[in-house]
């Protein structure tokens, strides 16, 4: 049984649009494949009583988070019919407007890549212990709930 070892998943501060090109770009050569999909996820500039988030400070117990990521890669690869697949999650601080969560597939056609990021979104807020702490404009903050 082949293995889908995840390399790299954690990125510290935001995930650069500069990297997210880079990596659509090395899949060029990879002629076997019809599609790819991507999900962005952005940091929202909230308002929590009154006060605006101006970033989330992300924290995660890295081994096991790791760990779950392996799972979930795993299962979506007996699930759906995929070429390729990029996990990548900032930890660190991450500006409102910035990218925190980069999930990139790849497969032969372009029904398996619609039904395959979903799937692994909600798999990864949902399984993997990665914990934001939204700061606000005035240095206070607060626990994100992943929702």
């Amino acid at each position: 049984m082949k293995t889908h070892k995840p390399k790299n998943v954690f990125t510290e501060g935001a995930v650069s649009a500069d990297f997210i090109a880079n990596s659509i770009a090395r899949h060029q050569t990879k002629t076997s494949i019809g599609a790819h999909d991507i999900f962005l996820g952005q940091v929202r500039a909230d308002e929590s009583d009154g006060k605006t988030v101006t970033a989330i400070d992300y924290t995660a117990h890295v081994e096991m988070a790791n760990e779950k990521f392996y799972e979930i890669r795993e299962a979506a690869f007996e699930k759906f019919d995929l070429t390729c697949m990029h996990i990548h999650h900032s930890l660190g601080k991450v500006n409102a407007g910035e990218i925190c969560l980069f999930v990139f597939v790849s497969s032969p056609r372009r029904k398996e890549v619609f039904k395959a990021i979903e799937y692994l979104v909600e798999e990864i807020k949902a399984k993997v212990p990665i914990f934001g702490k939204e700061i606000f404009e005035d240095e206070t903050h607060q626990w994100k709930v992943n929702n």
